[in-house]
């Protein structure tokens, strides 16, 4: 126990004099985990090729609309013009241009401060007050990205379509009037009957019912007929 007692010591005195000779090893730990993130082993067997898969799955005309459709929204181009599943990464992995974009289209701030410092943790802070600022604007969990489909580029056809998604809420429940992209959600649509009409629907029988308006197999012959007889 003793022992125990006395390396556990000498461990946190070494920790303590480590960060006092050596303060660039703390200082520097987000430029370690840029570098980290960007110098990734390659995916292999099974990995792989799932991510070849949702690689062949990206659309480059649903990225010029997004391009074109955001740059309108937010009222400034995009850093990278040039059309490709990296180059749109490169856009938006920083999360500034998407904070932007979903405080416009939402009217006031669902994003109260966007970061605009180069390092790796402030870039994904701002991708994950995205992904918080959707579900409040309301879209499902199924219809957002995780954080490293961009920062990481795992998946860009998910992000493409977490901005569709973007859209179609905009347009059909914020009742953002600007332009917009991808499909509008279906609205409710009621409809209020009479106690006549719905009792003169009670006497309608459909086909799943057995009802075929009179027809009948009658006059039909499908080969031999089969006989029973008593032997």
């Amino acid at each position: 126990k003793q022992w125990y007692q006395r390396r556990v010591a000498i461990t946190a005195g070494e920790c303590v004099l480590l960060l006092l000779l050596f303060p660039v090893i703390y200082f520097s730990a987000p430029c370690v985990i840029s570098v980290m993130s960007g110098n990734r082993a390659e995916k292999s067997g099974l990995s792989r090729d799932i991510q070849k898969k949702l690689e062949a799955k990206y659309n480059l005309d649903q990225e010029k609309q997004c391009r074109a459709w955001i740059e309108e929204v937010v009222g400034e181009a995009l850093s990278d013009q040039e059309i490709g599943m990296h180059h749109f990464q490169h856009c938006l992995k920083d999360g500034q241009v998407l904070c932007k974009l979903l405080n416009t289209l939402n009217g006031e701030p669902l994003v109260k401060k966007i970061n605009t410092q180069k390092m790796a943790f402030k870039q994904m802070e701002n991708i994950e007050q995205f992904i918080k600022g959707c579900k409040t604007f309301g879209l499902k969990d199924g219809d957002i990205f995780q954080t490293a489909d961009l920062y990481e580029c795992q998946n860009m056809s998910q992000v493409i379509s977490t901005i569709y998604a973007v859209s179609s809420v905009a347009s059909s429940s914020k009742g953002y009037g600007g332009p917009c992209i991808g499909t509008k959600i279906a609205e409710k649509n009621a409809r209020d009957f009479d106690e006549a009409t719905l009792n003169a629907g009670k006497f309608v029988l459909g086909g799943q019912m057995g009802y075929t308006e009179g027809e009948s197999q009658s006059g039909m012959s499908m080969g031999k007929t089969r006989k029973v007889v008593d032997l």
